[in-house]
């Protein structure tokens, strides 16, 4: 093995590593407050490139660091949006009314009881 694939495979084992206590976490305890939706989409987006990278070039660190990562940040990113989804359907609807000028919330307030 060149010594540039063995330098990379150490590096990839390091940084693919990292992303293991945070995929168990977040298995075990399904909380993803303090992670981005949307910093997550664009992460498994761009290490799923960087895996097709990989294989263009032929290059097992690339590959194999990726398809690793790939694994662990799309389950991270699979429960993040259940639980982005379970929030915004739990979410109160904000309406406006017009006589008291305040923002209510709950159903009663879409119905106009209040």
């Amino acid at each position: 093995m060149p010594p540039a694939d063995l330098i990379g495979l150490v590096a990839a084992s390091f940084t693919t590593a990292s992303f293991l206590p945070q995929a168990i976490l977040v298995l075990r305890t399904r909380n993803t407050d303090g992670i981005s939706l949307v910093m997550y989409a664009m992460f498994v987006t761009g290490v799923a490139l960087w895996f097709a990278y990989g294989l263009l070039i032929r290059s097992m660190p690339v590959i194999v660091a990726n398809i690793i990562t790939f694994a662990l940040a799309a389950c991270i990113l699979v429960v993040k949006y259940r639980n982005f989804r379970r929030e915004r359907m739990a979410a109160p609807m904000l309406v406006y009314d017009d006589e008291a000028g305040l923002d209510v919330a709950g159903p009663a307030a879409s119905e106009g009881v209040l």
